[in-house]
């Protein structure tokens, strides 16, 4: 071949890997395709702590209780940041995550995840922006191209980020390790990717382990974290951060990571260490900045949390979710002439996926300084745009406990507890009133589904312990 013609191909070729570059390490999502497919789970019921389906609960040490901190669509509690997997299931049973899965972020108006749905798309729209395939990769011969280094490499970049086929990357680097005698580290790195996308989370393992001998590298170890978090393995993963923590104090990724894997299991005090640590190399760190304030909030430091939303502001942040919480930070600090003008900007910003939280927020301060009429209408407002909001059905419900309309509360308990299925208090407060309202089976019910859904609620027990008593006494 003409060594002009390599020159170009292989200009090209690294181009479009610039172009459609993804840093895959941020898109780890849990597809539909993962749950109904996945073969990797070891034990049914784990231990709190040591599975991403059970977290650490309050009484576990470090986990705040689910009455401090609201839950996320997923079931998984709010964490004041977008991140990867954030929309994973935390039902430890099949049904529930297929469910979860299916469901999307918002029911009825967004598909579901799917499996490497983002990278299809792009590689969609890359083949149709260059007009058609560059590289034909059906008729290469993966075998003789793999003797040419350099060339070879750029092709199985090409083939993972543009083409978005691993198992011809997995054949390039497969073929590629064993000319390299299985000493070449990016090879077997390769080889682990390749494996990943495939689904063969073990196999990616091995790789990952035997590239991290050959050379240590932060990102082999971040990748092989992941694979360990894919597999519901926690402490693996964080054994593997705190490792290659020793050899690279100082890099941010790693102390952020172990951040994360606490703060999914629910340890917030553990996370929050973390967070800190980042902040005190890079002050400017948006995921450290916006995971402590959300910790100060729901610890009832409002005023702690408002200098650190103060600081997202100062670096840049401008969105509906930053305004509002520095509405809700005014108003429990007591600042209510700075609560107005925050609230107001966040309403002048927000867009329809954000609404119905926005005024479910704004139905609070009604409810707090005592006029339940606007708070009622607030919590109308955000279920008119969003049907599935099971936080404004289920208030809704107890407003209409006050005003005694106990047939309405009842379908708006049934509707929260339908929709939101990881909420227990539309079940705690269906048990009430049909206890109340002497439902005893009812009642029985509906407070065992509570107890399930959180088991540390004082009041659910102190109720089932009444109504079984009092169905062994009839």
């Amino acid at each position: 071949a003409n060594p002009s013609d390599l020159a170009a191909w292989l200009l090209k070729c690294n181009s479009l890997v610039k172009k459609n570059y993804i840093d895959d390490l941020e898109v780890d999502e849990e597809g539909v395709g993962d749950v109904l497919l996945d073969e990797n789970q070891v034990a049914t019921v784990a231990r709190p702590g040591t599975s991403f389906a059970r977290p650490t609960t309050s009484q576990g040490g470090g986990g705040q209780q689910n009455l401090l901190r609201p839950m996320s669509k997923s079931g998984r509690p709010i964490s004041g940041y977008m991140r990867p997997g954030s929309n994973r299931p935390t039902s430890g049973t099949g049904t529930g995550r297929i469910e979860s899965a299916f469901k999307g972020n918002r029911p009825g108006t967004t598909r579901p995840i799917t499996s490497g749905g983002r990278l299809v798309r792009l590689g969609t729209a890359s083949l149709q922006a260059t007009g058609g395939a560059f590289i034909s990769s059906d008729r290469l011969n993966m075998k003789q191209l793999a003797q040419k280094k350099g060339i070879a490499q750029a092709l199985c970049e090409y083939l993972l980020y543009v083409e978005h086929n691993p198992k011809k990357a997995l054949e390039l680097a497969a073929e590629a390790t064993v000319l390299s005698n299985y000493t070449d580290w990016w090879w077997k790195a390769r080889l682990g990717k390749a494996y990943f996308q495939l689904g063969l989370y073990r196999e990616a393992e091995k790789q990952f382990l035997s590239a991290l001998k050959s050379e240590d590298i932060v990102k082999t170890h971040l990748e092989l974290a992941r694979v360990y978090v894919r597999l519901d393995q926690p402490n693996n993963a964080l054994d593997v951060f705190t490792k290659a923590l020793e050899k690279h104090p100082h890099e941010i990724s790693l102390i952020l990571s172990i951040g994360r894997v606490y703060d999914m299991l629910n340890d917030t005090t553990r996370s929050m260490e973390f967070f800190r640590k980042v902040l005190a190399f890079e002050s400017c760190n948006f995921e450290a900045v916006a995971s402590i304030a959300a910790y100060h909030f729901y610890t009832d430091q409002p005023e702690v949390a408002l200098r650190f939303y103060k600081r997202l502001v100062q670096l840049g942040v401008d969105n509906t979710e930053i305004w509002n919480n520095l509405a809700l930070c005014c108003f429990y600090d007591g600042q209510y002439d700075m609560f107005f003008t925050c609230i107001e900007r966040a309403l002048t910003l927000a867009d329809d996926s954000s609404l119905p939280d926005l005024w479910f927020n704004i139905s609070h301060v009604f409810i707090a300084v005592g006029d339940l009429a606007n708070a009622a209408l607030a919590l109308k407002i955000a279920v008119a745009y969003d049907s599935t909001h099971g936080e404004s059905y289920n208030n809704l419900g107890v407003l209409d406990v006050k005003q005694g309309k106990p047939e309405s509360a009842r379908y708006n308990f049934s509707v929260a507890s339908r929709n939101s299925n990881f909420l227990f208090e539309p079940c705690y407060n269906a048990a009430l009133l049909a206890w109340r309202n002497h439902d005893l089976a009812e009642a029985h019910t509906q407070v065992q589904r509570a107890i399930e859904i959180y088991p540390d609620h004082a009041d659910s027990k102190t109720l089932l312990r009444e109504v079984e008593s009092t169905l062994q006494f009839l």
